[in-house]
């Protein structure tokens, strides 16, 4: 299914989304139309998308060491792949590698076995960080974390002050591009050119940044150029196993991979080892060639409609969100809520409602409404924590229920996470949802109707059976 035109429309987007119109059942025995609003998790894939990969795989067969016509060709689309990814945040091809990975986890841990660092080394990160772009670094080289203000935003004045204390033995700093918490934007290029005053280099976890707004990693030499960069194709309309790091190929050419093996060398005896070139170097054993093909088709169609584009659309729409969201009762929303003051924002939005177990919300969302949100602490624990207000006493005490096994009163949020084929409708949806959950929450129908589980923290509706298997089997 293609549709053609230039440009990006709303709607016309829309139509082009695998499984858009797809039906689910709700507690009540009735079912409703889909709504995903869990876009930070991962996104559908686009017709557009299936069609050219279906057709690419007709000639699909293994790459780079194949003679067979069909092994050229996929080693040809494979290689070229990567020249696509690149220039969609304008990496320059001849001082950098773009390396496909499984995901922007990976990605982070491989950037940190390949930097040399040493526990003497000082890597600066921020309190808003996903768990990817925290753990990593731990082990590899002492961490000090960039404050974040009130409101959930990066304190710039705490990271001019760490980057001044520590220059003498910093070796990176890394920074989300956007909180999967909040939204926040951090302005990547200003703290680029902070790093690059202190003589190291800056790596920008884009999972949240590239889907939703145009990337730029600027020249190699310009004060705010981006040395790492990674990201995932499952956030980016391309769910098939692909995330991407891209840095300069210096820094990959020197040492040994992490991984080592099939696909990585040129020649092996029992004496030494001559390295592949890159990117084979570091994409050891058979590549996910489908993945890689994929994401390069997603992010061509998404360059020709225009990132630009899309951005300004995904902010009209969570302005629209944040005011259908402070007409709710009881809710509190977590970082910016003005509808107004967007630029430095994705359509990323957390929030609690008075009196009601985020859990509960999350769960009621989807029975009720068939609305798809997500609950908790996305990752990021210490953002999370802060946000919260929360005391060391308190977090002793989750700890202390998480260890024997009782997550039930686990502190956290719910997550809005909007993406370029959501639109109003969806969001008028979610906003009665609400308002109906907490009219069931005050008149105790909503406590009678659910029941929690200890152990998982998780609600589920009482007396609702649901085989599964009636939606998809192996077995047909």
């Amino acid at each position: 299914m293609l549709i053609q035109g230039k440009g990006f429309n709303p709607s016309s987007f829309r139509k082009l989304v695998v499984g858009i119109d797809k039906r689910i059942p709700l507690a009540s025995g009735k079912s409703s139309r889909y709504i995903n609003l869990d876009n930070a998790a991962s996104t559908p894939t686009l017709y557009p998308v299936m069609d050219r990969l279906n057709e690419f795989m007709d000639w699909y067969s293994s790459v780079h060491r194949g003679t067979g016509f069909k092994s050229m060709v996929s080693t040809q689309v494979y290689d070229h792949a990567h020249e696509i990814v690149g220039r969609f945040v304008n990496a320059n091809p001849v001082t950098n590698t773009v390396i496909f990975v499984k995901n922007t986890t990976e990605a982070i841990n491989k950037l940190s076995y390949r930097l040399g660092l040493s526990k003497n080394d000082i890597v600066i990160t921020t309190t808003m960080e996903h768990h990817s772009n925290d753990l990593p670094w731990r082990s590899k080289a002492q961490v000090v974390y960039i404050s974040v203000n009130e409101d959930g935003s990066l304190n710039y004045h705490d990271l001019e002050d760490k980057i001044k204390a520590h220059r003498n033995r910093l070796k990176l700093v890394a920074v989300s591009g956007a909180s999967n918490v909040t939204g926040y934007k951090n302005d990547i290029h200003r703290i680029a050119s902070l790093a690059h005053r202190a003589g190291a280099p800056v790596f920008v976890d884009a999972a949240q940044l590239a889907p939703h707004s145009p990337v730029d990693m600027k020249p190699d030499g310009h004060p705010e150029h981006i040395d790492y960069l990674a990201f995932s194709a499952h956030k980016i309309y391309a769910p098939f196993g692909t995330g991407v790091l891209i840095g300069p190929k210096r820094t990959f050419e020197r040492g040994c991979p992490e991984y080592s093996g099939g696909g990585t060398i040129k020649i092996v005896t029992h004496s030494g080892v001559e390295w592949a070139p890159l990117p084979d170097k570091e994409e050891a054993g058979s590549p996910n060639v489908v993945g890689g093909v994929a994401l390069a088709i997603a992010l061509e169609y998404l360059r020709k409609l225009g990132m630009d584009r899309i951005e300004e659309y995904e902010k009209s729409l969570t302005s629209y969100t944040l005011q259908k969201l402070k007409e709710i009762k009881g809710i509190t929303i977590y970082g910016e809520n003005d509808p107004q003051r967007l630029d430095n924002r994705v359509g990323v939005i957390t929030f609690n409602l008075k009196g009601i177990p985020h859990s509960l919300v999350a769960s009621a969302l989807a029975w009720e409404g068939g609305i798809a949100v997500r609950n908790g602490c996305f990752c990021a624990h210490p953002y999370i924590l802060k946000l919260l207000n929360l005391s060391d006493e308190q977090v002793s005490m989750i700890q202390h229920r998480i260890r024997v096994g009782d997550r039930s009163e686990i502190p956290g949020m719910v997550r809005i996470s909007l993406a370029a084929y959501n639109n109003k409708r969806d969001i008028d949806r979610t906003a009665a949802i609400l308002h109906r959950i907490n009219g069931m929450a005050e008149s105790g129908e909503l406590s009678k109707r659910y029941e929690l589980s200890r152990e998982t923290g998780s609600y589920r509706p009482v007396d609702v059976e649901v085989k599964f298997d009636r939606f998809f089997s192996f077995s047909r």
